[in-house]
């Protein structure tokens, strides 16, 4: 049983959350602006909230769970940027507007944290969804905790999260130096029906994605196996093989493919996943809402008092804010209109926008709740349901619209569908990110109300940074496909998920979707879910194969996905290894802490290696040595190393395990 607590909110540890936030949300802006990807902030700023938190006495293992809280929600609501520099990519915005920002992150962000209350109980308390990366930070906690307290595993175990950590940045280091090749990558054509055609694999030089992989588990990891067998074994030779490009190689001709056809074959499977997910959890999601309602009912007429781990805010009270917040919202949409070529159709337009934040928010939120406790927040394809988001309003917008024409209009039009997705994106994140955090809270015995309060502290801090870091970098770097760009470098950051977005909405409202493949991927994703149904009733729930899984798979690039189903798979081999044995338990308890290391650790060095870039403004200010070898040694390097550390590690938590059981 984790121990009562002592102290939980403090101004303290609100104020080093927020710290933590100021630096976080800056480096998730800008990684998420260079390579399309942010990652999750949870960990690493557990670790630094004990390593400061250390100093006091009184500090609790609450107290530092309510500091990553607020960290995290923070960073994650950076992942607005996927569609937020759409509004000057397509020529709408010459600069970022602080207030407007601030005012769509803030609110679509509290909105996130009150949609996902009613689904705690759901999909965490009453759920046997893994939550990767949520059990990770909980481990993280309770290893600082039970160190002070002299507990022998508690001191392994702090050793393992720091092994693993100082692994995975020296590993990272190395990358960014260029000592060690950055991605593990194989092209190669091939022959499909008579024509030449083109196909490979890549995966990046990362032990972080390896540690997802373990944390996931077999099952998740073999989904991803089959997307990516779908995307590069079958969906990419074909179509290579219908689009030649002879002068082309190899990686040009099939990551072209891939990223103009394929992706959106997995956005149509993530979206018929993630429409069968929302039918499968509305039971749960009522069940927990009716549950709330029958605690708020309890405590209001005296009756028997809820546990304390079981307490959330108020559902009337969080009824009653997420009314509230889609009236400023209304008043955003309205101002944001006046004076454009559309403005004439305000009333119909904010009403249409108001009510798709409200009703698609709730979907999104439940959505990316359910896909962060499936394969972790850092993995859940938020980029995905934003493509989703922004094609149902960009298709609504456009039919109240259509009535208005001429360019002016159409590019009013596209504003606006990005500016609602904006609002709906916000709650999407957070919900990816709070239903993990709560997660956290329920292992380390928090009160869930006093974490979303600190949810929303986070949601706050984070929205103040976004517009200020958006506005600088745009300044400095611009992007890429601006009209009126003026960046100082000359050097535009590509922002590919925000040009994505964009291209998007300017094509469902101008007709010119690639519907075929989105209505394909949808097929597969309707397949991929009977398939699981059949395999759960054929095997009595033994096994399953998550549809969203594998359409993650299809849509994120494989050098982010290759590598988390090699990590599944070693961790899946080191459990067999360890099973049965007396020492099992903390060999296997050690081996998600190394894991845990792993993303601890490549996540620092990435905080400290984004503020490195944007203070020199070099893309590589490691790589200051030339290497005297080439590219395919390079890899044999990363190979190796990768190989033989992750084996070392695991056969150390083996020896550790051997000396805690004594």
């Amino acid at each position: 049983m984790p121990p009562k607590p002592q102290t939980e909110i403090t101004l303290r540890g609100v104020l080093l959350g927020i710290v933590i936030t100021l630096v976080f949300t800056a480096a998730q802006v800008y990684l998420g602006l260079q390579v399309g990807l942010t990652f999750a902030t949870s960990i690493p700023a557990a670790v630094i909230s004990m390593a400061l938190l250390s100093a006091f006495k009184s500090a609790t293992i609450q107290e530092n769970n309510i500091v990553q809280t607020i960290a995290s929600a923070a960073g994650t609501l950076a992942s607005v940027i996927f569609v937020l520099p759409g509004l000057i990519i397509i020529g709408w915005w010459r600069d970022v507007p602080f207030f407007v920002t601030f005012a769509a992150c803030a609110i679509g962000g509290i909105l996130g944290v009150m949609y996902t209350i009613p689904l705690r109980r759901a999909l965490v308390s009453n759920s046997p969804l893994p939550y990767p990366e949520g059990v990770a930070a909980a481990e993280v906690l309770k290893v600082g905790t039970n160190t002070r307290e002299g507990a022998q595993e508690g001191q392994a175990g702090l050793v393992a999260v720091m092994l693993g950590s100082v692994a995975s940045a020296a590993y990272s280091a190395l990358a960014a130096a260029k000592a060690l090749a950055g991605e593990l990558a194989a092209f190669f054509k091939v022959k499909v029906g008579g024509k030449v055609a083109a196909t490979g694999i890549a995966g990046e030089s990362s032990l972080a994605l390896i540690g997802a992989g373990h944390l996931m588990g077999i099952t998740v990891g073999i989904a991803m196996l089959i997307g990516l067998v779908i995307a590069w074994g079958i969906a990419v030779p074909i179509l290579t093989s219908m689009t030649p490009m002879p002068e082309a190689s190899a990686a040009d001709h099939a990551g072209a493919i891939w990223s103009t056809q394929v992706r959106y074959l997995g956005a149509g499977a993530i979206g018929a996943a993630a429409i069968w997910t929302i039918g499968k959890l509305l039971g749960p999601v009522w069940s927990g809402l009716m549950s709330a309602l029958e605690a708020n009912r309890r405590r209001q007429s005296g009756g028997e008092d809820l546990p304390r781990e079981e307490q959330d805010l108020p559902i009337a009270l969080v009824g009653l804010i997420s009314v509230l917040l889609l009236v400023p919202a209304g008043f955003l949409m309205a101002s944001f209109l006046n004076g454009t070529a559309i403005a004439s159709l305000s009333l119909p337009l904010v009403a249409l926008g108001v009510l798709y934040l409200a009703v698609a928010g709730l979907l999104a939120a439940a959505v990316c709740g359910y896909m962060a406790g499936l394969i972790g927040s850092s993995n859940s394809p938020v980029s995905g349901v934003g493509i989703l988001s922004v094609l149902g309003a960009a298709l609504l917008i456009g039919a109240v619209g259509h009535s208005v024409t001429g360019p002016d209009a159409a590019q009013a039009l596209t504003a606006f569908a990005l500016f609602a997705t904006t609002f709906v994106l916000a709650v999407a994140v957070v919900g990816n990110d709070n239903l993990q955090d709560l997660k956290t809270g329920q292992l380390v015995g928090a009160t869930p109300w006093k974490q979303q309060v600190a949810l929303v502290i986070g949601v706050v801090a984070g929205a103040v940074v976004i517009p200020l870091v958006l506005n600088l970098l745009n300044n400095a770097f611009g992007f890429a496909g601006d009209p009126n760009y003026r960046g100082i470098t000359g050097e535009p950051l590509g922002a590919p998920q925000a040009t994505l977005i964009s291209t998007l909405a300017k094509g469902a409202i101008g007709g010119s979707l690639p519907w075929g493949l989105l209505g394909a991927g949808a097929l597969i994703g309707a397949g991929l879910v009977a398939f699981d149904l059949f395999l759960r009733k054929a095997t009595n729930d033994k096994y399953s194969l998550p549809p969203l899984g594998v359409g993650l798979a299809i849509y994120l690039p494989s050098s982010v996905t290759a590598p988390v189903v090699v990590g599944a798979f070693g961790g899946w081999l080191f459990e067999r290894l360890v099973r049965g044995k007396p020492w099992a338990e903390p060999a296997s308890r050690l081996g998600v802490l190394i894991a845990s290391g792993f993303i601890v650790g490549e996540s620092l060095f990435k905080v400290v290696l984004a503020g490195v870039i944007t203070f020199t403004g070099s893309k590589a200010p490691l790589a200051v040595l030339p290497i005297p070898y080439g590219e395919h040694t390079a890899m044999i390097i990363a190979l190796i190393l990768a190989v033989s550390g992750v084996a070392g590690l695991y056969r150390w938590c083996i020896g550790a395990a051997k000396k805690v059981q004594g």
